[in-house]
Parts: C-alpha cells; sequence; structure tokens
C-alpha cells in the first residue's frame, strides 16, 4: 500500500510539474521573447489577418504567385503527404491535373506538380517562382523586370547559411506585389 500511495503522489506531483507549470512557462517564456511567433506568425495588415507566414494558403487568381499543390487542399487537421510512387496512375492523372491549373511544363518549375511533405509547405524554390512570373506579369500588367526583383528582395537564402535551399515565401511575395502596386 505504500508503494501505491507514493506512486500517486508521484504520478500528481509530475501531472502537475509537465502538465500545468512546464506548458504554462514554456507558453510565457514564448509570449514574452517570441511574440510573433507565438502567435502563428499571423500577418496583419490594417487590422485584418492575411495569413501565417508558416502555413501554405490556396492563391488561385492569375494576379497572384502560387504555392505547391497540397495533398489535403491546405488544411491544417488532415495535413499530409499522398505517399503515391513517381508512376503510379493517380500520380500521373495529378500531375496533369496541376499541369493544366498551374499552366506550368515538367521541366519548369517541376515541383509545382507535387505536393510537400505536409501539404503545407508556404515556400517555393526561386526557380518555381520565376516560372510563374509571365503569368503574374501578364495579369497585373506588370514589367517582368520589375517583378523579378520583387522576387529577388522576397527570396530567402539557406537557413544559417548552409542548411536547406534557397526558398520565396509565397504570402510574402504576394503582400509584397500588392504593396508595389499600390
Amino acid at each position: 500500500m505504500k508503494e501505491f500511495l507514493t506512486s500517486l503522489k508521484m504520478f500528481l506531483i509530475f501531472c502537475v510539474l509537465c502538465g500545468i507549470i512546464y506548458p504554462l512557462a514554456a507558453t510565457l517564456a514564448a509570449e514574452t521573447f517570441f511574440p510573433f511567433r507565438a502567435e502563428g506568425s499571423i500577418i496583419k495588415i490594417n487590422g485584418e489577418n492575411k495569413g501565417s507566414l508558416l502555413i501554405a494558403q490556396k492563391f488561385s487568381s492569375a494576379g497572384y504567385f502560387w504555392p505547391r499543390p497540397s495533398a489535403c487542399n491546405w488544411q491544417t487537421m488532415p495535413s499530409a503527404a499522398n505517399n503515391l510512387a513517381l508512376f503510379d496512375a493517380k500520380t500521373l492523372n495529378n500531375i496533369k491535373m496541376y499541369e493544366d491549373e498551374y499552366k506550368i511544363a515538367r521541366g519548369a518549375g517541376g515541383e509545382m506538380l507535387f505536393s510537400s511533405a505536409s501539404g503545407l509547405d508556404p515556400h517555393i524554390s526561386p526557380q518555381s517562382a520565376l516560372a510563374q512570373a509571365k503569368r503574374v506579369a501578364a495579369a497585373r500588367n506588370i514589367d517582368i523586370q520589375d517583378l523579378n526583383a520583387i522576387i529577388g528582395s522576397c527570396t530567402e537564402g539557406r537557413t544559417w547559411g548552409f542548411l536547406g535551399e534557397e526558398r520565396v515565401n509565397v504570402l510574402k511575395l504576394n503582400l509584397a506585389l500588392d504593396k508595389y502596386e499600390k
């Protein structure tokens, strides 16, 4: 019986420590030192939420850059890759559908034909942004050199200079594009 009571006390102590005190301390620290990130990296313009820098969202207008396709239709709860083989019939059908929807050939910006691992990646490669530039420039009546400069200004380097690849956050790019026109 003594062991049971000791176990029960330890259980309750760890429930309070790990279930209440630690989460509160971590939340307080995040809100204090990293408030923008703790709130989900939400971009607000004139008090209106425009989106998160961490999660892709669908842009369908020809005047905006588009993210990679999403296996979960940009929903956060069922986010996942499709896990289909490259030559699976459904994959080939998806590629054809994305080619038609995105108007991108397999060679230019080919990553735009496949969803990311989570289906919610907010970034595309600079090459994929450049592959979409002609469509966006025509829709917005913007000079292609100006548009390429906007893409260049929104291109993020490798993390810490050596991890990952250069990338462009689609939301940041589209907001820069909206700001350019005003």
